[in-house]
């Protein structure tokens, strides 16, 4: 199947998009760790990472990578933009093992290896983009029913989450604080096509930013951008950088395909063959990832990098 020019930009954006993602993870782990040693954690609700310049120097990069993924979206349909985001579990993998001694055993490699297998078989038979004219089209399609239900569910689990679990279970279960991101991931991912398809025009000749919806969208980005920024410190911190990664992927790749499928119907002009074939990319994808998380303490016989840096720096504090 031969993409389009526009799907070819799209994929070209996504694939620079998780190098530098993926790098980000890894740099930003490094600078929470350091913050630990002279403050609150921000697994347990500290801030100390914010006055860290490797905290920030992996924020840059991760904000690269995701002006990055934000201009793939204007190209290209999440269904093939959003999946290319199993490459920086590689990077952060990789990166993991020889930086930060997280060591990612034969079988967490056969699992990443997976996860891009799946990833390059809903690549191969991605939809076209459709053809949208203008940002009030964008939100003629958020404000159908079907969009409407779904937002309003996953902001209802996302304050529950937040109000009920996170203190009771979130330093013990990383599902709380991946959920919360992906959930609102899926909604920033539908608001950065917006806003992205409101740039693409205007830079074209037709100026979208004329449009109160352009900055609804503008506005929606901005806020669960730093509700995920907040959970995803969180997870980082408390949890396995290996596992993070891959675990974040699935779940934010999922929600969003779902999200997008609402919202944009994008599997409307495919026939049954193409969408089984993308549903076995996503299995792919899913078995890569339950491997990589079940292997994740194998041949591991160093004590808890975690661990660790805690009784350093409980040590300081005494």
């Amino acid at each position: 199947m031969v993409m389009s020019k526009d799907n070819l930009r799209g994929f070209a954006l996504a694939l620079s998009s998780s190098f530098f993602i993926g790098s980000s993870f890894v740099i930003k782990k490094i600078g929470l760790r350091k913050a630990a040693l002279s403050g609150v954690r921000a697994g347990s609700g500290g801030y100390s990472y914010l006055i860290e310049p490797l905290w920030w120097l992996g924020m840059i990069t991760m904000i690269v990578g995701e002006i990055a993924n934000f201009a793939a979206y204007a190209f290209a349909p999440a269904i093939l933009v959003t999946p290319l985001g199993a490459l920086s579990i590689i990077v952060s993998a990789v990166l993991a093992h020889f930086i930060l001694g997280e060591k990612l055993h034969i079988f967490g490699i056969l699992g990443c290896v997976l996860c891009v297998v799946g990833s390059t078989t809903i690549v191969l038979h991605a939809p076209k983009e459709r053809n949208i004219e203008s940002v009030k089209e964008v939100w003629h399609l958020a404000t159908e029913p079907g969009f409407l239900i779904y937002s309003c569910v996953a902001a209802v689990l996302v304050l529950v989450l937040i109000i009920r679990f996170v203190p009771r279970y979130g330093q013990k279960h990383m599902v709380i604080y991946i959920g919360i991101c992906s959930l609102m991931g899926s909604l920033t991912v539908m608001s950065v096509k917006a806003v992205g398809i409101a740039l693409k025009l205007s830079f074209s000749g037709m100026n979208q930013f004329i449009y109160v919806q352009t900055w609804f969208f503008s506005a929606v980005v901005i806020i669960c951008c730093l509700v995920q920024l907040n959970y995803l410190n969180k997870a980082l911190d408390t949890f396995n950088t290996a596992v993070v990664s891959p675990v974040y992927f699935v779940m934010f790749t999922i929600l969003t395909i779902f999200a997008s499928m609402i919202m944009f119907k994008e599997w409307d002009s495919q026939n049954a063959t193409q969408i089984v074939t993308e549903l076995c990319g996503f299995v792919t994808i899913l078995s890569g990832t339950f491997l990589l998380h079940k292997t994740k303490d194998m041949g591991n016989d160093s004590p808890n990098t975690e661990t660790a840096v805690l009784t350093e720096s409980e040590l300081q504090n005494q």
